[in-house]
């Protein structure tokens, strides 16, 4: 079996605790990449090490957890390969899967509640890519708009 790799930042840390035990209990292989206390921890930091699990191979999917997911969700996409998505019922759970080939699910510790995240989580991890001709038409559209992707570096205000 493939394992998951799940991490969050500090705002996310106790409902990843509460997803961990999940799939201990269903007896998922899993790689916990952090953060483990309420130290602030960057998002992004949380989201590379998660997509560069995915990217060589050591996961199959992935579970990125901050305070609203958008932020996860973000840096998450930032990397190649990783389609990731902020998840909010358990149809955008699985069907993200199936027909989008989405390899992390981006979840809000601040606004789900832990049982309404074990229903997402169940859904993603259940699912699987149809391989349809048209979902694979798509995917590969999405691959062309990653190779071709311009960068522009953000300055801080002084």
């Amino acid at each position: 079996m493939d394992s998951i790799a799940i991490g969050s930042d500090h705002a996310g840390l106790s409902l990843k605790d509460d997803l961990i035990r999940l799939l201990e209990e269903e007896r998922y292989d899993f790689i916990d990449v952090g953060t483990h206390d309420s130290n602030p921890v960057d998002y992004p930091d949380i989201a590379r090490k998660v997509g560069m699990l995915l990217q060589a191979g050591q996961s199959k999917k992935g579970i990125i957890i901050c305070g609203s997911g958008v932020g996860a969700c973000i840096a998450a996409n930032k990397l190649r390969g990783i389609r990731a998505c902020l998840c909010h019922d358990t149809y955008s759970a699985h069907q993200g899967v199936e027909h989008d080939d989405m390899n992390v699910m981006c979840l809000w510790a601040r606004v789900v509640g832990t049982e309404a995240a074990k229903e997402l989580v169940r859904a993603f991890l259940g699912a699987e890519f149809s391989r349809a001709e048209r979902h694979i038409r798509r995917l590969n559209k999405i691959k062309q708009l990653e190779g071709n992707a311009c960068e522009q570096v953000v300055k801080s205000e002084p």
